[in-house]
């Protein structure tokens, strides 16, 4: 009995997908779920949030880490960067990719005890240790991949480079109730 090329590859394709099927996953689902970033010219970056130090850019390359679900994101430090002691409320896979950095855990900086990442360096960090890192002479980029909602929390409050681009006097009123309870001398900026 001889079988077309045709009716072999219609064969194929359906024992195939019974194969993927039975693992709750389809052809379609496959490639329609896929993310391909073909290399460096195709990253776009972003000023980083408020969050993060100065000059520092972001791009997100999978998911949103504000929402439930796994992401991948890279961020670009500058030279002569310090992120302050924080925590994060899920697990951080952190691989840098360029550049150099130093590493440290703990909830004060201490560059005595910091390590040092070269490229290719990896670091897991489980959910709330408190850790910091900082840049030398040349920026480094590194790439993050979590489950999300991912976010940084400082340590001491004041780390926190957000907090220190609005002076204490301006405030953000986010309802009439907010409006009526200004208190004087303080700048009301509307965003």
């Amino acid at each position: 009995m001889t079988i077309s090329r045709t009716r072999s590859a219609a064969i194929i394709f359906a024992a195939t997908s019974a194969l993927l099927g039975s693992f709750g996953m389809t052809m379609a689902d496959d490639m329609h779920g896929m993310t391909l970033v073909p290399g460096e010219e195709a990253v776009r970056w972003s000023p980083a949030p408020p969050s993060l130090p100065r000059g520092s850019e972001i791009s997100i390359l999978y998911g949103d880490p504000n929402k439930p679900g796994p992401f991948t994101l890279r961020v670009r430090f500058p030279a002569d960067t310090l992120v302050a002691p924080h925590t994060h409320a899920a697990d951080e896979s952190v691989t840098l990719l360029s550049g150099s950095l130093m590493h440290a855990m703990g909830e004060t900086v201490d560059k005595t005890r910091g390590k040092p990442m070269k490229q290719g360096g990896f670091v897991f960090l489980p959910a709330k240790m408190p850790h910091s890192l900082w840049t030398s002479t040349e920026p480094a980029t590194v790439q993050v991949s979590g489950v999300g909602p991912f976010g940084l929390i400082y340590v001491e409050p004041a780390d926190d480079p957000a907090r220190q681009s609005s002076p204490s006097n301006i405030h953000r009123l986010d309802s009439i109730e907010d409006q009526m309870r200004v208190p004087p001398g303080v700048t009301v900026l509307s965003i």
